[in-house]
This record gives structure tokens, C-alpha cells and sequence, in this order.
């Protein structure tokens, strides 16, 4: 067992961390307060390969592995865990799925784009009825001539608003029930009319949308994988997505942990350290010894995956403990802070509404549950994830 990161991923890990605390940390309350996505932060992200990091250079990315990209999202999530679910939208569900299931033409075409930070991407699965039971979507994709015609309407996209390139989903076999008549697309912004954009209880530096596709006519060669694979796609996509979000659950728990501990040392009390106190020092203990525990699941996930070996059950177990980890001690940090933590003068009550989605978005908790049950008992996968 080898638990050093490479120079290279020290180096990726620096650069990310440097970049986050220079550019994004000190702006991240601004953007909170203002509900304000930073559009003018990507193109800088893209300069330093941190928009297609584990893209393969031939392809516009950084080429670097798996492991660390999860670190980068680890370092941005830290400093604004709204840029980090942005760049782990774009990366893991829409550029990764197309290098994984595009043709040759669909990757030379699509994914340059996306590596470069030309184009951000959005992954459109959620519908009305259809969030954890992604298989009873309703939008439709017909046949007409050589392409298909789409109709319909999702929700809860992130970053649709200002993307140019949309992975998105939609039944093409009406008569068959389920998973098996879905298919996936390749949309551009074109395509999409963006709807409505949600009001949220954290990430107020991203943005969700509901968007609405209207009878748009896509040639043949924007299905990507087979006809009635869709769902291949969508759980292999998520299988990877939930490792980075589990990566920004745990940026976002370092943060908090981070703050408490530097306040601890500060702050004083009855003459002396808060951090002095026992009552501090074991909440500190537990925060530290949960972080980490939810590090080297995290990790482990992400070295599975760029491996090539099976890590659905393990991503299940990264992003479960990890979320549940962020939103436990993000509530600790704010107790180490008293009546501060509740204020905006701090940042930890930001972390705590943050903390929150990890434990919603790209599956939650009680579907991650039913995923690591079935795997531990040998049951059959049932296709369930939330989009």
C-alpha cells in the first residue's frame, strides 16, 4: 500500500490550491451574498488546464490522472464549493462521458471544446417526476430522417444558463418502460431554452436551472453510445460523478475544520484558548479523524476508477461518508464559533449551507445506501441515481 501522491499530483494539488487561494477564497463571500456566478473565473481555470485536467492532451486536456482531478476539486471546493461542482458538472458528467462512450468523430468534435474551457457542459437528466427514478423521464427523441426530433423539459441543471454543450437525456422507445428505452444526446446551447434559475440554501456561486427543449431537430450523429443505452451512460457517468462530489463534500469539510481550528487558537474565553478547553479540543479530534477517514475513501474511489477496475460500490461509500462528513462538521464548526458562526461575518455558516447538497445531488444518500446494499449482497443493480 503506497499512500504518496506522485510529484506530479503534489504539483496539480499546489496549483490548485495556490489558484484557489488567490483568485476564489477571497471573492467566494461576495459571490454568496450576491447570488453572482463567477464567468470570468473559468477562462482563468482553463489557462491553467484545471477545466479538462484528466483529459488526455491530444484532446485539448491537462492529461493528467484521475486521482488528480479529484484533488483539484478537492482544493477548489475548499476555497467556493459553488466552482467546484461547476468544474466537477463539466468534467465528469459531460467531457468524461463523451471521451468514455463518443465515437472517434464525436470525441475530436466535442471534447477539445469542453478540455480548453471554450465551452462549459451541462448534464441534463432531472425531470419533474423523474429525479432519483431517472428512468420514468418523460422527454421524448423521435425519428425524423437521419436525426431526431426532441421535446421536453428538466430540471435542477446545473450551470445550464452558461453552457455550450449539454449531455442530455431522452426516451426514444416510447412502448418500452424504464431504463431501456432511454437514450443519450449531445445538445448544444442552441438547443436549449433555459427556463427559470433556482433560488438555493448554499452554492449561491452556481447556477441551476430548468430548461425546456422544443421539438429541436439533432442529426444522427449526436446520439452518443447506442440507441436505448442512454442509461449505460447515465449510471457510468454518475458512478464517476459521485467521486467528485464526495471530493467537494470533502473540500468543503477541510474548509470548515480549517476555520474552527484557526479560531480555536484565537479566540479566548475565561482567560485562556478556546482551543485550551477539553470540550474544543475533542470536537477538533473528531473533525480531523472523520476528514481523514473520509479522505482515504475518496481517494481510494478515484484511484479505483483511473485504474479501470469496478468502483460503484466504493464511490457509493466516498460520497455517502464523505456528504454526511461535510454536513456534520460544518455543523461543529459553527458550534466552535458560538454566536459568530451564525453570522456572515464568518464564512462557516456558508460551508454549512454548501455542505448540505453533497448529501442530494448526483444520488443521495438513501440511493447511495441502496446502491453499496445491493453490491454487499450480490443483488442486482437497479437503475436508480439522481440526475
Amino acid at each position: 500500500m503506497d499512500f504518496e501522491l506522485t510529484a506530479e499530483q503534489r504539483e496539480i494539488k499546489a496549483l490548485a490550491r495556490e489558484f484557489a487561494d488567490a483568485e476564489i477564497a477571497p471573492n467566494a463571500s461576495d459571490w454568496d451574498r450576491e447570488h453572482r456566478f463567477p464567468r470570468e473565473l473559468y477562462p482563468k481555470l482553463a489557462e491553467l488546464g484545471l477545466m479538462g485536467v484528466c483529459i488526455p492532451e491530444e484532446l485539448g486536456g491537462a492529461g493528467a490522472d484521475f486521482l488528480s482531478y479529484i484533488l483539484v476539486l478537492e482544493e477548489l471546493s475548499r476555497a467556493d464549493a459553488g466552482v467546484g461542482v461547476t468544474v466537477a458538472v463539466h468534467t465528469s458528467a459531460v467531457t468524461l462521458p463523451i471521451l468514455t462512450f463518443g465515437t472517434d468523430e464525436q470525441r475530436s468534435r466535442f471534447v477539445p471544446p469542453l478540455a480548453r474551457g471554450e465551452l462549459i457542459g451541462a448534464f441534463a437528466l432531472t425531470e419533474t417526476e423523474a429525479g432519483s427514478d431517472a428512468g420514468s423521464l418523460r422527454t421524448t427523441a423521435s425519428r425524423d430522417g437521419d436525426g431526431w426530433r426532441i421535446s421536453g423539459t428538466k430540471q435542477f441543471i446545473s450551470t445550464a444558463e452558461y453552457a455550450g454543450t449539454f449531455l442530455f437525456f431522452a426516451r426514444t422507445d416510447p412502448d418500452t418502460p424504464g431504463a431501456c428505452g432511454v437514450s443519450a444526446f449531445i445538445l448544444d446551447a442552441d438547443h436549449v431554452r433555459v427556463t427559470g434559475a433556482e433560488e438555493k440554501l448554499g452554492l449561491n456561486s452556481s447556477v441551476t436551472n430548468s430548461i425546456a427543449v422544443e421539438d429541436a431537430f439533432v442529426d444522427g450523429d449526436r446520439m452518443l453510445h447506442d440507441e436505448g443505452k442512454g442509461f449505460t451512460v447515465a449510471m457510468a457517468t454518475l458512478d464517476g460523478g459521485r467521486i467528485g462530489i464526495a471530493a467537494q463534500a470533502l473540500g468543503i469539510a477541510q474548509a470548515a475544520f480549517d476555520a474552527a481550528r484557526a479560531y480555536a487558537l484565537e479566540r479566548k474565553q475565561f482567560g485562556q484558548r478556546i482551543a485550551d478547553f477539553q470540550a474544543i479540543q475533542w470536537k477538533l479530534a473528531d473533525m480531523a479523524t472523520e476528514i481523514d477517514a473520509a479522505r482515504m475513501l475518496v481517494y481510494r474511489a478515484a484511484w479505483l476508477k483511473q485504474e479501470g477496475k469496478p468502483h460503484t460500490e466504493e464511490g457509493a461509500k466516498a460520497k455517502l461518508f464523505a456528504s454526511e462528513t461535510a454536513r456534520r462538521q460544518t455543523a461543529e464548526a459553527i458550534q466552535v464559533f458560538g454566536g459568530y458562526g451564525y453570522t456572515k461575518e464568518f464564512p462557516v455558516e456558508r460551508y454549512y449551507r454548501d455542505a448540505k447538497i453533497t448529501e442530494i445531488y448526483e444520488g443521495t444518500s438513501e440511493i447511495q445506501r441502496l446502491v453499496i446494499a445491493r453490491s454487499v449482497l450480490g443483488l442486482r443493480r437497479q437503475a436508480l441515481a439522481q440526475g
